[in-house]
């Protein structure tokens, strides 16, 4: 289940108009989300809280063998509570637990060289993340900063005994003006060094088609079937400086945008030459309440493959019958109404459409589902089963790994996490 700190992260994004798809490492995010999905080991709790409209905490207990858990702090210079839903019992199922996400828009840079400089208006905007795991006094460390419209930096850090050093540290440059980006990567782990970059074209990415495009993706029965989407090509280039080892890989999607009115897809290439991996990802909404992926690995220098494939099935909410006494008695005139020889007074009929709420529109698709369903198989006969959804005021994961080569002990892990926030 996607924690509520990684939530209040995305939220965080979202009102400082960054996008987390515009980047080579989002770019299998969606068939991963559906193929390498974790299953909960154990018991685990966790309460969180968005206690002012800048600060979330989070608290976290679990027991797999030994209890242990874990205390989160969330800052943020940018107020976050009108971007997200707090509460676990109103918090959109979908917007929290659904695999398969559209592509967000492209920003749109007017001059790109204004975007080297930073606006006075606005001040550059933060984020502060600290989490401390227990008992075993390990400390994650996680700093965003935003210097420009298109610049951002970040710094991450994980200190424990039993890494090398005691610890490692990560920095991070990312540039994006909307049509392309590429970030600069170093850390401590090695020596390693790294520049990776995403270019986009078609879709919404051609700045001289983008109201036309849009529309012609969006409008008209003869439209409706064309493939409206933007395609992302990019790589990566690392170094290690301590063991003098490097890679690069190639990539490249295509993918639907929200506007497109068929049926939603995303299909992804990337390729190692060094190490000779080859892989095809191909994740689609077959029906409103389902979504496929399906993954294929070959490496061409020991012809080892390896396949998997994954689902996730929404459930609607259970619907109580009427009872057959209760359509009986519809039908049926009232005692009263016999005695006096006439019939029963028509229903007053209820209106069609509730009047709104005072912070506007009710949004009927957020209440919608009840849970999902999600499931995956790979080469190795190996089951990974999640059931997500919610009950009252608590959002719950229960799943299980299972292993079909080892019949005698199928159920390899089985968990349950229960989440409250407020």
């Amino acid at each position: 289940m996607r924690e509520f700190m990684d939530y209040v992260h995305s939220a965080f994004y979202e009102a400082t108009g960054w996008s987390r798809d515009n980047t080579y490492a989002a770019l299998n995010a969606t068939s991963d989300a559906l193929l390498d999905f974790q299953t909960p080991r154990g018991l685990r709790l966790t309460l969180s809280s968005l206690a002012s409209p800048n600060f979330a905490t989070s608290y976290q207990l679990g027991s797999v063998g030994v209890v242990d858990g874990s205390i989160s702090y969330l800052f943020s210079s940018v107020p976050l509570h009108v971007l997200l839903t707090p509460q676990s019992e109103r918090v959109p199922l979908p917007e929290l637990l659904r695999s398969y996400r559209p592509l967000s828009p492209l920003p749109r840079r007017a001059d790109v060289a204004l975007q080297t400089l930073p606006d006075r208006d606005k001040p550059a905007s933060s984020l502060l993340y600290g989490r401390l795991y227990l008992p075993q006094s390990q400390l994650e460390a996680l700093v965003v900063k935003r210097i420009t419209p298109a610049l951002q930096v970040q710094f991450s850090a994980v200190s424990a005994q039993h890494l090398r050093d005691g610890g490692t540290a990560l920095g991070l440059a990312q540039y994006d003006v909307g049509q392309y980006a590429f970030e600069g990567l170093a850390s401590s782990d090695g020596g390693l060094l790294g520049l990776r970059g995403i270019y986009n074209f078609g879709g919404d990415a051609d700045a001289s088609s983008s109201a036309s495009g849009a529309e012609s993706g969006s409008t008209g029965n003869g439209e409706r079937e064309r493939i409206y989407g933007r395609f992302s090509t990019g790589g990566e280039i690392y170094y290690g400086t301590l063991n003098k080892s490097g890679g690069i890989s190639l990539g490249t999607r295509f993918a639907t945008l929200p506007t497109h009115k068929g049926t939603p897809l995303s299909a992804t290439l990337t390729l190692n030459p060094l190490m000779g991996n080859i892989a095809a990802s191909y994740a689609v909404v077959a029906g409103r309440h389902c979504s496929l992926a399906t993954r294929m690995e070959f490496n061409v220098f020991s012809y080892e493959s390896a396949w998997a494939v994954g689902m996730e099935l929404w459930r609607k909410p259970f619907r109580r019958p009427v009872p057959d006494c209760d359509v009986q008695r519809l039908n049926e005139r009232s005692f009263q109404a016999k005695l006096d020889w006439r019939l029963d007074e028509p229903a007053v009929p209820k209106p069609e459409t509730e009047p709104a709420e005072p912070n506007g529109p009710a949004k009927p698709d957020e209440e919608e589902y009840a849970g999902v369903l999600k499931a995956r198989l790979d080469q190795n006969l190996r089951i990974g089963v999640l059931w997500e959804g919610r009950v009252k005021s608590l959002l719950f994961s229960l799943g299980s790994g299972i292993d079909l080569r080892k019949l005698d002990k199928p159920f390899r892990t089985l968990g349950l996490e229960i989440q409250f926030s407020s």
